[in-house]
């Protein structure tokens, strides 16, 4: 069974700087029918206007995934950890028993378009830490990359959750498929172009709840489709 999420229903904030959209409920914004699939929590598709950002917050037991697709964003934790996350890069931050970061779009004219997204983890009061890796356009081009899973396999970074992320850059008319295992759910988040699911027609910012369903056959509809598959428990 799929069921699909259309971008025009998701939640939806504009705070002047920040325009951005809810898959699931989130701060402000609350749909009982929407509060998370599985273990997934949050997808926020954030537009982030040039000189501004989020302002230094707490997180806590919450497993946190920033994936970039236009412009640059700064990083700063309470881990000391600093970095710019660009395309092609995942960030993954392990909130664990509690971090501070910001988030900041240094650009003078060029506005973030990303994917926050957020995982419950397996266990509360881990202790918190930090990855990031870069996974070129050409590993993602018409086949499923890994980047992240809960060993790190395949050179992703580790998520401490039984859950497999997967990022793919579809050209029109090429497919891909994926199997899902026995008693296993899937997600899957358009962030660019058109693809279909198992024939089901998805655009820029849909998503698809998928469960009971053997096999996946997801193909490019545009030039260009990215999009993110999560496989949960």
């Amino acid at each position: 069974m799929i069921t699909l999420r259309p971008a025009e229903e998701r939640g939806q904030a504009d705070f002047g700087w920040l325009h951005t959209r809810y898959t699931f409920s989130f701060a402000d914004y609350y749909d009982p029918e929407h509060v998370q699939f599985r273990s997934l929590r949050v997808i926020n598709e954030d537009h982030v206007d040039p000189g501004h950002g989020f302002g230094t917050h707490p997180h806590r037991d919450m497993e946190i995934i920033t994936y970039v697709l236009e412009g640059a964003l700064a990083h700063k934790d309470s881990m000391g950890t600093g970095s710019t996350i660009r395309p092609g890069e995942v960030q993954r931050m392990s909130a664990g028993t509690g971090v501070m970061h910001s988030e900041f779009n240094h650009s003078p004219s060029e506005e973030v378009h990303l994917l926050q997204i957020w995982l419950l983890p397996e266990s509360k009061g881990i202790k918190p830490s930090y990855e990031q890796k870069e996974f070129p356009r050409e590993s993602k081009l018409n086949r499923l990359r890994l980047v992240a899973s809960p060993a790190g396999d395949d050179g992703s970074v580790t998520i401490h959750q039984d859950a497999r992320l997967y990022a793919s850059v579809l050209e029109e008319g090429k497919s891909v498929r994926h199997e899902v295992g026995k008693g296993r759910y899937a997600w899957l988040q358009v962030a660019l172009g058109e693809v279909t699911l198992n024939g089901a027609m998805l655009k820029a910012g849909d998503g698809a709840a998928v469960e009971r369903e053997a096999a996946l056959e997801i193909t490019g509809h545009a030039p260009s489709s990215e999009f993110l598959l999560f496989d949960l428990a």
